[in-house]
């Protein structure tokens, strides 16, 4: 079955999703806020600024009239930045006519609430207006879902017959998806490894090799487990596509934003001048103090968030932050 689908954000991701839809058959309509990258996708079917390479279907049209897009769709997908879901999804509940499948695609938390987008997206989208909010995630790097490289992530929702709605939607030869209900899991373990990410990056920058990152990852991953399972997460999720998976892919790959950012606060840049150098959202920044908040709020033990935090919040020498790690009383590893 061919569905209408509105898809809010024309960035790297965004349009990579829109390209595996379009060609899943359904008729996918592209909402931005910039006229001008509306026309260029339309007149040019191209989206230089976020995939420079990459030639879009005639197929995907783009709007900035959130009423067209919305206008008798099956399902909308957020794929915009977590500092902007929350106003987006008030247009979208104030425009949307009718019950539809919501879907995010985002990666962080809200910030001063430290709430996950699902919670947001159930505040400011009424019970009438969505059927079941589902959450797309896993290790997935835009630019190699647009050349149909293998990618295989996973639809997250209390609502098991969504998620495999959202399963059916997308899945083809080179993108596969699995089911979970773990909701919890998958968006903490999406938001948290944003995190780990800045951490391998600076290592790289500093020098360090595969010993040092490996270690990271996985002390990193046992910080997200312990957060998540706090939260009501099932710990088997972070040994999965969302949580290890995904901890892979953007700790190593020069693809991820937040590992840029992490290299260039390694080789010595401020954090405003990593910034600057960023032409894309590291979602990992802001991640990084909404996590720092939270576990001290609940007193979950986070040594390598509190490090990192240090270095973009307290101005914290990089090469020392990783140092009062390595000095760290010694603990059993379980």
């Amino acid at each position: 079955m061919l569905n209408k689908i509105a898809l809010l954000g024309a960035g790297s991701w965004g349009t990579s999703l829109s390209m595996v839809l379009e060609e899943n058959g359904h008729e996918v309509r592209l909402w931005s806020h910039s006229q001008e990258q509306v026309d260029e996708i339309n007149q040019f079917h191209t989206n230089k600024h976020y995939l420079p390479e990459v030639v879009l279907s005639k197929n995907i049209k783009a709007f900035t009239d959130l009423t067209e897009v919305l206008d008798s769709v099956d399902a909308v997908l957020f794929v915009v930045p977590t500092k902007a879901i929350r106003e987006v999804a008030k247009k979208v509940e104030a425009t949307l006519k009718k019950s539809v499948i919501i879907i995010h695609a985002s990666k962080g938390l809200e910030q001063e609430t430290h709430k996950r987008i699902s919670v947001v997206l159930e505040e400011e989208i009424s019970a009438d207006k969505r059927k079941a909010v589902v959450v797309l995630s896993g290790p997935s790097h835009a630019e190699e879902v647009a050349v149909k490289d293998l990618t295989t992530i996973t639809a997250a929702s209390p609502n098991l017959e969504s998620a495999t709605f959202v399963q059916q939607l997308f899945m083809n030869d080179y993108f596969r998806v699995y089911t979970n209900k773990d909701i919890i899991g998958v968006e903490l373990g999406a938001a948290l490894k944003n995190i780990i990410a800045l951490g391998a990056g600076a290592l790289h920058g500093l020098g360090y090799g595969d010993n040092a990152k490996a270690a990271l990852m996985t002390r990193g991953l046992a910080e997200i487990s312990r957060l998540g399972v706090a939260f009501g997460a099932n710990p088997l999720t972070f040994i999965g596509l969302s949580g290890v998976g995904d901890l892979i892919v953007t700790c190593t790959s020069v693809h991820s934003r937040n590992w840029q950012a992490g290299n260039f606060l390694g080789k010595g840049m401020t954090v405003k001048e990593t910034l600057a150098h960023m032409d894309m959202v590291a979602e990992g920044i802001t991640t990084t103090k909404a996590v720092y908040e939270l576990a001290k709020e609940r007193g979950i033990e986070m040594p390598i968030t509190a490090a990192i935090y240090d270095v973009l919040y307290n101005h914290a020498n990089v090469k020392e932050a990783v140092d009062s790690l390595m000095k760290r009383v010694g603990k059993s590893e379980s």
